[in-house]
């Protein structure tokens, strides 16, 4: 079985063909900067021995960039013959009302998409575009979503809800939804499914998950993908009178849109980026902002352990995974500092030189304290897999 995986951002698409149930990976390539001007293309099938790269293109939309990737997968160094192999395309998809799990994407499907599109704009727009693009050219394939929220479905009813007036919730299902499904539960897998886990996925988007045996029991992120603590340009946590007070100041429901979207963050805070690294280089040379922003951020991260341990009755695991999270040795070390108290001892040495997958805490900690390199792509093709042969992964709306 042979199942092609896509996740398109707001100006990218990547992509990964997969060899099912072997779990190999056959191909994959990625389209940056799509309707930028000068876009990029890369593109890696090991099997053939290919690796291309090219650079400047004029890639104006998902559909150029679609068909760019299918025509090198089908030609002479593909690992397809033709289009035809393809028994499926899968999506890690994010929120759409009234489903939760891994969903053949019918019109029903697409249509709790886009009721939540004021929810998660920059997720759903994109996501929608490209599942489109895909039913135009390959119309007998399958197309399934492996929805976020899918791996939170068992955090209990009185974390989800929030104190809204009942009718509210009712009427609107108005509840925290939780996200990065796909990546806490590659933690949860990899962490053996048994004990108490907190999972900080830290990247671009940041989120932290305590897991209970395998299980999800809380999430940071709410109905919407702004919650929890700070993002690259997201606001994260923010009293709702905030945009009541701004508001009765004058300010447009487009500026505050905005500026909670695009300018808020570690790049508001920073006035510099959102981009982790930007702000280390930034905070070396003495700059005070970029230093609160990355006290703001290791902070919150922090907190959430902090809230999450009390939840779980203790802590043997905490992992950190996504790009920061991986990469990213002094927002670690900052975050396991005063957790002395919840039995987190970490080996800074072996936090400085990890490189990829490891444990970084000492010998004498209580909690082993590791780092897990992502791997959403296999949840999502292993979801799909799932899906196409009923095995009871998709779930009633």
């Amino acid at each position: 079985m042979k199942i092609l995986i896509c996740n398109p951002g707001s100006t990218s698409l990547k992509f990964k063909l997969w060899e099912m149930p072997g779990e190999k990976m056959l191909a994959q390539g990625r389209v940056e900067r799509i309707g930028m001007g000068g876009a990029i293309f890369a593109y890696a099938c090991p099997e053939k021995g290919a690796e291309l790269t090219q650079e400047g293109l004029d890639i104006g939309g998902y559909t150029q960039g679609i068909e760019l990737f299918l025509k090198e997968l089908t030609g002479p160094a593909g690992a397809l013959d033709s289009l035809e192999q393809l028994d499926a395309v899968g999506f890690k998809t994010v929120l759409s009302k009234g489903y939760k799990g891994v969903h053949r994407l019918t019109q029903p499907v697409l249509q709790g998409m886009r009721d939540y599109m004021t929810v998660a704009p920059a997720h759903n727009g994109p996501y929608l575009e490209a599942i489109g693009v895909f039913q135009q050219l390959l119309p007998g394939t399958p197309l399934v979503g492996a929805f976020e929220t899918a791996f939170h479905r068992t955090i209990p009813l009185y974390r989800r809800l929030y104190a809204l007036p009942w009718a509210w919730s009712q009427a609107y299902g108005l509840e925290k939804m939780g996200f990065h499904g796909a990546s806490h539960s590659y933690v949860a897998l990899k962490t053996g499914g048994k004990g108490r886990v907190v999972s900080c996925h830290l990247g671009g988007s940041s989120s932290l998950c305590a897991i209970l045996d395998g299980k999800s029991v809380d999430n940071s992120f709410g109905l919407s993908l702004q919650t929890g603590i700070p993002h690259n340009n997201r606001v994260g946590d923010l009293d709702p009178y905030v945009l009541m007070y701004l508001l009765d100041r004058g300010m447009s429901w487009a500026e505050l849109n905005r500026g909670l979207t695009k300018e808020a963050g570690l790049k508001g805070v920073s006035g510099l980026s959102g981009d982790m690294r930007d702000i280390q280089k930034a905070m070396e040379a003495g700059d005070q902002r970029a230093q609160l922003a990355f006290d703001m951020f290791t902070d919150a991260v922090k907190r959430y352990i902090g809230a999450y341990a009390v939840e779980l009755g203790g802590l043997d695991q905490l992992v950190f995974t996504g790009g920061i999270g991986e990469n990213g040795w002094q927002v670690r070390q900052r975050v396991c500092q005063g957790l002395g108290c919840l039995g987190v001892v970490l080996d800074e040495a072996a936090n400085r030189a990890l490189k990829g997958e490891g444990t970084i805490s000492a010998p004498d900690s209580r909690v082993l304290v590791r780092v897990i390199p992502a791997n959403e792509e296999l949840m999502v093709v292993r979801g799909v897999v799932a899906c196409l042969e009923d095995r009871g992964e998709e779930s009633a709306p």
